[in-house]
């Protein structure tokens, strides 16, 4: 019983855990602020509070929007943050600690990089994708009710997506 049981454990612990793209504007914010900071500073909690402050302050002038609003979230338990990150734990595992105190902060994503993706991998996306796609490109699709006219109205407005990253 005890070995079915740590077996069945062993087996479905990789399926519970989160992939690095759940998290991934988390992911690459926690990467940034560890990158800005030395190992020393990297050991101490208001150090590391600090290096945060820091990163997120410049969120005029050279965040994204989806960067700026992780700044959001994590700006009020930076000291939450610190603990994890001062013991060295990885950037998507202290992610996964913070979204379980608030679960909007995985949610949080980059928007498809349509301009390599073909009419195939476009028409993949979901009707809510597009239409999205499409309003950070400023343009309205009058007249598309069928998700093939959203697909349609991405690829004729490829030479206006902006390069976020």
């Amino acid at each position: 019983m005890k070995f079915s049981l740590s077996l069945t454990l062993c087996l479905l612990a990789p399926l519970l855990s989160m992939a690095k793209d759940d998290c991934e504007v988390c992911v690459k914010v926690m990467d940034d602020v560890k990158a800005s900071l030395s190992k020393e500073q990297a050991r101490k909690k208001p150090e590391i509070e600090k290096g945060f402050g820091t990163y997120c302050a410049d969120a005029d002038s050279k965040l994204s929007a989806r960067e700026r609003k992780i700044c959001y979230y994590l700006d009020p338990i930076k000291r939450d943050l610190a603990q994890p990150f001062s013991l060295g734990m990885s950037s998507l595992k202290v992610c996964e600690r913070m979204n379980k105190s608030n679960p909007e902060i995985c949610t949080v994503k980059f928007p498809p990089k349509t301009e390599t993706m073909e009419k195939k991998d476009i028409s993949k996306l979901r009707v809510k994708q597009l239409k999205q796609i499409l309003a950070d490109r400023g343009v309205e699709c009058k007249g598309c009710v069928e998700k093939d006219d959203f697909v349609k109205k991405v690829q004729d407005t490829d030479h206006m997506a902006t390069d976020e990253f």
